[in-house]
């Protein structure tokens, strides 16, 4: 049935430039879209959405699947093809036309609503906007189906697999040892970074950040970087992959590190096999496999001593005044103190999971429906009064910080810690099977990095799953004491225990 396949190829690489072309309307919304241009241009991405929908759930594409699901001649990728894509057409033939045009009409509403509210920084202008999406959510959950709570349906949609039974467990192995550790921490004289909260011109950081990308192999001739509200990465094909950043020219961190995070999840996208364009082999495994290229890159070398042995002379030589008298390794300290702070975004490695956890939280009652939108800044500010032991002064810095629940991605949030824990057993490996790992980073020799993940993580797309990738990639499935023992080696180093 070679003819049939090559249909079906066909088939599902137009369904994919449907979608990517409403991506790059979506990122030309966030980058550079005129404010009066925001009704119609989720009108645009609507039909789009809708159009993809269509074809995608049509009889004749679930009679092509059926039949190259029988067909033995199918090689070993090809057959995996057809399988992942007969799952995705049988879950998205839950879903109607009428309630994804829905779904997106919701989006596109509550995402300008969110936008508007923290200009105003006022949640109560979001509020009813992203109640809306929450109905509809919870709709998509019982539509998909579950066997145990709703939200493991949308979790199953950015993870296939990972339920609320598994993620609380992950969580009730992570936080109290972090918690001990935070402990251990606080009793240490405090480090002092104010050198990094100084007046940084964005000309200069923006520089900066460039460098850094291209030091890590992102390749600008598939790719850009701009700016955005939030920091983000979108990708229309393994050739074209967008990143953002956000400069605060009073800190340092914000750019540096969203440039290096949003870096480590562009060269997954520009390492997935470009010849399966549309097909989910050439799609990535999970999101939370994704979260662990951003944070193996960001914190595991963008955060590590050696990694600025070898940057940091340029940088003091672009800011020689306001690093004037800091060593690296001061430097190196300033980059990873730990202490409680608002913004997800800017946290260190180890309070970061408790932000993490305190959305995750919020969002499954969301979903259960236990508490609605009204709800959201109460809860918010107790809960970061009572696992980060700070005041939320005003829903900018609060609830209205983070744009994923604008999107809809609700069921993403717990990735972002899972991400960071397939990341600490990556790690691990790649320590381990070389030995010179450190001495090479320190010298501006990334390339065994990049290398390793060529071969373990990027060309497999979607052939397995996130623990199946892990035990294929380090030998083991998912374990939380790989992060447990790398933060504990880290920081105890760091302040001195």
């Amino acid at each position: 049935m070679k003819d049939q396949y090559e249909n079906y190829e066909a088939l599902f690489q137009e369904i994919a430039d449907i979608k990517y072309a409403a991506a790059v309307l979506q990122w030309d919304q966030e980058t550079y879209l005129p404010p009066k241009g925001n009704d119609m241009r989720g009108r645009q991405i609507s039909t789009l959405t809708e159009t993809a929908h269509r074809l995608f759930t049509d009889e004749k594409t679930g009679a092509l699947l059926e039949e190259l699901i029988k067909d033995n001649q199918l090689n070993h990728r090809q057959r995996k093809n057809v399988e992942l894509s007969f799952q995705d057409y049988k879950k998205n033939k839950k879903l109607d036309s009428t309630f994804v045009r829905k779904m997106s009409d919701a989006v596109n509403k509550s995402f300008h609503a969110w936008i508007k509210s923290r200009k105003e920084n006022d949640f109560s202008i979001f509020q009813q906007p992203l109640q809306d999406l929450i109905i509809l959510k919870r709709q998509e959950a019982d539509y998909l189906g579950f066997d145990k709570h709703p939200y493991d349906a949308l979790m199953n949609e950015y993870d296939k697999g990972l339920t609320v039974e598994s993620t609380d467990r992950l969580f009730a192995e992570l936080i109290p040892s972090l918690s001990i550790l935070l402990d251990a921490l606080n009793q240490q004289p405090q480090i002092n970074n104010q050198f990094l909260h100084q007046h940084f011109d964005k000309n200069l950081q923006w520089k900066f950040g460039i460098e850094l990308l291209k030091h890590i192999h992102f390749d600008f001739e598939a790719g850009r970087q701009d700016i955005s509200e939030h920091p983000f990465t979108t990708n229309f094909n393994s050739q074209d992959v967008r990143v953002t950043t956000r400069i605060d020219e009073n800190n340092l961190a914000n750019m540096t590190w969203s440039c290096i995070h949003e870096g480590g999840h562009a060269l997954y996208e520009q390492g997935l096999p470009a010849n399966e364009y549309g097909l989910p082999l050439g799609e990535y495994c999970s999101l939370s496999i994704h979260e662990s290229q951003s944070r193996l890159w960001e914190n595991c070398i963008g955060r590590s001593l050696p990694f600025w042995k070898f940057h940091f002379p340029s940088l003091q030589q672009i800011f020689p005044k306001q690093l004037e008298g800091i060593s690296v390794v001061d430097f190196y300290r300033g980059i990873n103190k730990v202490i409680p702070s608002l913004i997800r975004t800017e946290a260190d490695e180890l309070t970061y999971h408790f932000h993490v956890m305190i959305r995750y939280e919020i969002e499954k009652k969301l979903i259960e429906g236990s508490i609605n939108s009204k709800d959201i800044p109460a809860i918010w500010n107790e809960y970061y009064e009572k696992f980060l032991g700070i005041k939320v002064p005003d829903d900018k810095n609060g609830c209205l910080q983070d744009v994923h629940w604008s999107h809809g991605s609700f069921g993403y949030f717990a990735t972002y810690s899972i991400g960071s824990l397939y990341a600490a057993q990556l790690w691990n490996t790649i320590s381990k099977t070389n030995h010179q790992i450190d001495a090479e980073i320190a010298s501006g020799n990334i390339h065994s990095v990049f290398q390793w993940l060529q071969k373990e993580i990027y060309p497999h797309g979607r052939y397995f799953t996130s623990e199946e990738l892990c035990k294929n990639a380090t030998g083991e499935t998912l374990h939380a004491k790989y992060f447990i023992e790398y933060a504990q080696q880290k920081f105890k180093n760091i302040y001195g225990i």
